[in-house]
């Protein structure tokens, strides 16, 4: 990864005002690659399996056999707090966002994150959908209009069926990334620009949330926006860390965070619900993805330069995309036709999920990927 340094667009007066002429163009320079965060955001990945296998009722149930519950006496309390991964994975994102927009113009902004989303979202929408229309696989496949609608990642909004259950998050994604590009990426990211991004962001989305207004809430989504904010504020700390105000922009996105993530996960106490969450429970698992990106930020994980956490980033995008889904297929034949007891057929499902990754990254992303980058740059 580079950062690209600025040059001047006019000349520039040198002693005693004479012109001198244009400073040399600034060198880029090499940023070391944060490996820890790689290794974080496929943590992150895991967490969320771990709650659609064995934290939650509804269809994995008919994967099972039975409640995932029964499946795991003991862990299934722990797993159903792996939802709080996409919390974490929304902090990272506040963070590599605002480092991948830095000094660049818009079209190669906009060109990174398409091209970085897309080719795998293709392949995994047309995959879950060919694979559910299989007459021995037990889920029904949306539509064929749903399915093709899917491919533009509007069918939340459009309200067509989703192929994939974890796509409401990058419609989360996509407003993040439409509000960074039109405040921060078009008029150029500087850190009095990007602070005032975050604080404009913070009080509006607390407003859009009190005054009960749905296009509002649709576009400033303030039940995630504390998250893409503290990630941004992290950000900020990193470039440096005596920045009083970006501790400060952090600071109130774990605040608000917490509360967004409590209000949305904790109930009282109901025998008629999957599990129970604890409030303390909650608000450490917030705390501890703002402190570990914190950690990344400040530098304390420079020793964990290991290469293979760049293959675990490269296989966390893909792997979260197909888990869910083609996990059910996975895990009832495993555990139903084959007979391998639970823990096995999670762990299993875990490694074939990963390897299915593997061949989506290796085989989608490395040709795909740099094609529609220059196609879309050019």
């Amino acid at each position: 990864m580079t950062v690209t340094g600025t040059t001047a667009a006019s000349a520039v007066p040198g002693p005693g005002g004479v012109d001198t002429g244009p400073p040399p163009p600034a060198v880029k320079r090499a940023v070391p690659r944060l490996y820890a965060l790689d290794g974080l955001r496929l943590v992150a990945a895991l967490m969320v399996a771990a709650y659609h296998y064995g934290g939650r009722g509804g269809e994995v149930s008919r994967a099972w056999g039975s409640s995932p519950a029964e499946q795991f006496p003991s862990l299934h309390g722990w797993f159903a707090y792996g939802c709080l991964g996409v919390q974490v994975f929304f902090v990272i994102s506040g963070f590599v966002i605002c480092m991948s927009g830095w000094g660049r113009p818009l079209r190669s902004f906009f060109a990174s994150r398409a091209s970085r989303l897309l080719p795998s979202y293709w392949v995994a929408i047309v995959l879950v959908t060919a694979v559910f229309a299989l007459p021995v696989v037990a889920y029904e496949a949306v539509g064929p209009s749903d399915a093709l609608v899917n491919l533009t990642m509007l069918q939340q909004p459009l309200g067509a069926h989703r192929v994939l259950g974890v796509c409401w998050t990058l419609w989360a994604e996509i407003r993040f990334y439409a509000l960074f590009a039109l405040f921060v990426v078009l008029p150029g990211a500087s850190r009095h620009r990007v602070l005032l991004f975050c604080a404009v962001w913070t009080m509006a989305a607390a407003l859009a949330d009190a005054s009960n207004e749905p296009l509002l809430e649709l576009v400033l989504v303030p039940e995630y926006a504390p998250f893409f904010i503290g990630g941004i504020g992290l950000y900020l700390v990193h470039r440096d860390r005596r920045d009083a105000t970006a501790w400060g922009v952090v600071a109130v996105g774990w605040l608000v965070g917490q509360h967004y993530a409590v209000a949305g996960l904790w109930h009282a106490p109901n025998p008629a619900f999957f599990s129970y969450r604890h409030t303390s429970v909650i608000i450490a698992i917030v705390t501890l993805g703002f402190a570990a990106v914190a950690a990344v930020a400040l530098g304390w994980f420079r020793w964990a330069n290991w290469r293979r956490l760049t293959v675990a980033g490269a296989l966390t995008y893909p792997f979260y995309l197909v888990h869910e889904h083609l996990g059910w297929v996975t895990i009832g034949f495993l555990h139903q036709r084959l007979g391998l007891p639970s823990w096995a057929t999670f762990a299993g499902t875990i490694a074939a999920m990963l390897a299915l990754a593997w061949v989506l990254n290796r085989y989608v992303e490395e040709w795909a990927t740099p094609r529609l980058r220059r196609a879309l740059s050019a």
